[in-house]
């Protein structure tokens, strides 16, 4: 949600400084240029902000894949024999909907936020 709201706040302070962006320099105020300086200043942060949040997101999902390995190789180690991989019609592969939403990487977060239309910089 904290990374939607950063894309959403990026997106309206782009637009924002676009406008003054397209004053031409001669027409400018010194409260423009100013304007301009601090609303790059806040669209750095965010940015900075949000690419904590990612790279906090993916240093998550890692974590949970190592932890995942290490109970696998434990509960092979301690049950040998009962982890026989089942074959045929009964082993479903899981839809979309059942598969876990919390191992996705920053890149699908980044896509499913805003498909991409997200221009950051």
């Amino acid at each position: 949600m904290d990374d939607i709201q950063l894309c959403k706040e990026i997106t309206r302070l782009k637009k924002e400084l676009h406008k003054l962006v397209s004053i031409p320099d001669n027409d400018k105020s010194n409260e423009d240029r100013q304007r301009e300086d601090e609303l790059l200043q806040q669209i750095h942060k965010l940015v900075e902000t949000r690419d904590f949040l990612v790279d906090d997101v993916e240093f998550e999902r890692l974590r949970e894949k190592e932890e995942d390995k290490e109970m696998a190789d434990f509960l092979k180690s301690k049950f040998p024999g009962n982890m026989k991989k089942t074959a045929g019609p009964s082993r479903r592969t899981p839809t979309r909907a059942q598969q876990n939403p919390y191992t996705k990487t920053g890149l699908t977060l980044l896509k499913e936020c805003c498909g991409f239309t997200c221009s950051i910089m």
